[in-house]
């Protein structure tokens, strides 16, 4: 028995597949699609429940970002972006709620400094453009923001690498030099839909910040900086797990050396698994024991008040959920769901 909220999104990318935002009660068994000022059509690519008031939700999705005030029973549409500019990415400042850094598609970054009632394009928030995809546009898919370091902020692009902010996103820099010298070696060389071999290494899906250190996933793996973005270490996660696509990384809100990472082999795939770090990456160990992912694990969720609540989704729609610190697991499969992309429980 659930005793929080949880929230999946998926995106409907086939002509009989299901998309939008579906939600899980406490104590409850029936998942909801929630639909109320939602697009007949909805690509939701994000979830993010506000740090201080849980009532509140956003959602990041490719016809635009959303609010909801009452856990996702109405929905009003937040005026972010440019014309056609898809929402990626929707993060709330840890320090001041008020807050909001929103990520599109193409690459732009907009902040909200009244809780996401009015917008303001972050003009100098741009990147060397390494990579031309051939199938879709950069997008920011991630921000981080560390509570010790309120106005660092650290962005993960696919396909663009990282940039980083001190300024509360007035300036940016650029943090994918070493990650492209990196590319250089035999092992991280990857291209799949464009005509050079760092693309891998550039494809960043998802950027966690604890403890002075930056931590990335990409699609060649895991990778940490201790020096601003100036230089990036492999983790080597190959060391400890299989599976070494790496789809999300997120930090334990009660231990800034504990972090959770999805990994799987590729982006669609017919596996997937989620490992745990105590100590800040040095070594990692799978954390879900017993269940078995048939698809790429996308994204990861933990709870911000109790550290045994974790909840994972796959790609294909399976959601997994432990509240006794991954001893049991709870695994259900959400109807119609072929392109799931993220999970929030509060």
């Amino acid at each position: 028995m659930t005793t929080s909220h949880v929230y999946v999104g998926a995106a409907a990318l086939g002509s009989d597949a299901v998309g939008g935002v579906f939600r899980r009660g406490p104590g409850g068994s029936r998942w909801e699609r929630l639909t109320k000022g939602l697009p007949e059509v909805a690509h939701v690519q994000a979830i993010t429940i506000h740090p201080a008031n849980a009532d509140v939700v956003y959602l990041a999705a490719r016809s635009g970002a959303y609010r909801s005030a009452d856990r996702g029973e109405r929905w009003e549409r937040l005026p972010v972006g440019d014309d056609g500019a898809e929402v990626w990415s929707i993060v709330v400042h840890p320090g001041d709620p008020r807050v909001l850094y929103a990520g599109t598609s193409p690459v732009g970054v907009w902040r909200s400094d009244d809780g996401g009632d009015t917008w303001r394009r972050l003009p100098r928030a741009v990147q060397p453009e390494r990579v031309q995809m051939k199938s879709f546009r950069c997008r920011v898919m991630r921000f981080a923001v560390e509570r010790e370091r309120p106005d660092e902020v650290w962005a993960a692009l696919e396909v663009g690498g990282v940039m980083r902010s001190r300024d509360g996103g007035e300036t940016w820099q650029d943090c994918s030099s070493s990650l492209v010298g990196l590319a250089e070696r035999a092992h991280l060389k990857s291209r799949i839909d464009s005509d050079t071999d760092v693309e891998g290494m550039l494809d960043g899906h998802a950027i966690a910040a604890t403890g002075g250190m930056a931590v990335l996933a990409v699609r060649m793996g895991l990778f940490r900086s201790a020096d601003g973005g100036a230089s990036w270490q492999d983790m080597e996660i190959g060391r400890f797990s299989p599976l070494t696509y790496a789809r999300d990384i997120r930090v334990a809100p009660d231990d800034p050396r504990v972090m959770y990472a999805c990994l799987s082999p590729a982006a669609r795939s017919t596996a997937g698994s989620l490992y745990r770090t105590r100590d800040a990456g040095a070594t990692w160990t799978r954390f879900d024991h017993g269940i078995n992912a048939d698809s790429t694990m996308m994204a990861v969720a933990l709870h911000p008040r109790n550290p045994d609540v974790v909840h994972a989704v796959s790609r294909s729609g399976q959601v997994f959920g432990t509240e006794d610190g991954g001893r049991t697991w709870r695994e259900e499969r959400l109807p119609g769901v072929r392109d799931a992309y993220a999970v929030a429980c509060a």
